[in-house]
């Protein structure tokens, strides 16, 4: 192998496949990023045995090839060397990549193309065209709920759904709050099973990485999401999980029966009061108290240690509700993920699910489980 390739063209794209690597991956197969020179362009390719990456950047091949380099070791170089050309060339007699820029020299141990096992394509046929924006506003919006326990099966994954006309819900459930976008993608949603596509919590940080914010190419199998940009450069494949999502219809529909007590708030004020309450919550009292009346709420906390603290916001009101408990630092994240100036809060019972929404966060629903509140000031989290 040997070919000439400016550090401008490939840094970032190393910068990608290095994320990727597993940080104590023992097989050499999975801690080294491999280059594959031909056609005209270097491929760069790593994974950590599910997540595979792939880029494809221009380079001045003089002689093709495929071999295996020491993946952080190499990015570090490459990153730490000024921008303009290096020469990249293996010496077959010393099993080293040669690399050249200007008078630095320097040599890298190589992996042969017999450790390397062959990455899964990119699916050609229809891929679907998305807005690389608006996906990862979806990751946002819903990554916080879902749970962080691998051994939780479905509720540890990001889940999307085709629903009726084109539609699709996006959701992640963590066992205590839910959130829910939904839009209309008619492509997508014909695309999508029925049952819907589950991706792992612990797959979506690279995803984000990777994510941009032009617009990108998507294709889905029966055990792997491929995601594409735009100009066909790059590509980052995830594997599907197989698990079973809970019905969440069950409790999204609890928001629309009779009986359901509304508050109308101010986002930044409700913030506000709940950073400041925080102050006051210990490990074993980590709520905020809200006392319901017309036109008002009244928030408090006390900690042993620490004191005790009031708050009252004005709100508009209307329910039988009087009293109820939130995890605060919960509470306050819920809030922190909308853009609206006022937000409802959607109680359905002391004990129920509340949902939140925003007038500006238009076809976006939050659920949190209230703390079940006793005269033995005991406080256990219920389960959606």
């Amino acid at each position: 192998m040997k070919l000439t390739i400016s550090k401008e063209n490939i840094i970032e794209g190393l910068q990608k496949a290095a994320a990727i690597i597993p940080a104590k991956a023992g097989a050499t197969y999975l801690r080294s990023i491999w280059l594959h020179a031909v056609d005209g362009s270097l491929a760069v390719m790593a994974t950590d045995a599910n997540i595979e990456f792939i880029g494809k950047y221009p380079a001045q091949i003089v002689e093709e090839g495929l071999i295996g380099v020491q993946g952080r070791a190499f990015v570090d170089l490459v990153r730490q060397l000024p921008p303009g050309e290096m020469s990249l060339t293996l010496d077959a007699t010393s099993n080293t990549l040669l690399l050249k820029q200007g008078r630095r020299s320097y040599k890298l141990p190589v992996s042969g193309a017999d450790w390397f096992q062959n990455f899964s394509s990119f699916p050609e046929d229809e891929p679907v065209v998305w807005s690389g924006d608006f996906l990862q506003d979806l990751l946002d919006r819903v990554t916080f709920c879902i749970s962080d326990d691998d051994a939780m099966d479905a509720i540890a994954c990001l889940c999307m759904k085709p629903g009726q006309n084109g539609r699709i819900d996006v959701c992640g459930l963590n066992g205590h709050q839910f959130a829910l976008v939904s839009f209309s993608h008619d492509e997508l949603a014909a695309r999508l099973p029925e049952a819907g596509m589950l991706i792992q919590k612990k797959y979506l940080q690279d995803m984000k990485k990777w994510l941009g914010s032009d617009e990108i190419e998507l294709n889905i199998t029966e055990k792997r999401l491929y995601l594409r940009s735009i100009d066909r450069s790059e590509s980052l494949s995830l594997p599907r999980a197989a698990h079973q999502y809970p019905d969440y219809t069950v409790f999204m529909s609890k928001l629309s029966e009779d009986g359901v007590s509304a508050m109308n708030l101010d986002r930044k004020e409700g913030m506000d009061a709940l950073s400041r309450i925080l102050i006051f919550n210990t490990e074993s009292d980590r709520c905020t108290y809200m006392d319901m009346g017309e036109g008002e709420v009244s928030l408090s906390a006390q900690g042993q240690d620490v004191g005790s603290a009031s708050e009252s916001l004005e709100v508009s009101y209307g329910g039988d509700i009087k009293r109820i408990a939130f995890p605060t630092r919960n509470l306050l994240d819920v809030f922190g993920h909308f853009s609206s100036g006022r937000l409802d809060m959607l109680l359905t019972g002391p004990e129920g699910p509340c949902g939140i929404r925003g007038a500006e966060d238009p076809d976006y629903t939050v659920i949190i489980m209230p703390m079940k509140v006793s005269e033995a000031t005991y406080y256990s989290e219920e389960d959606v």
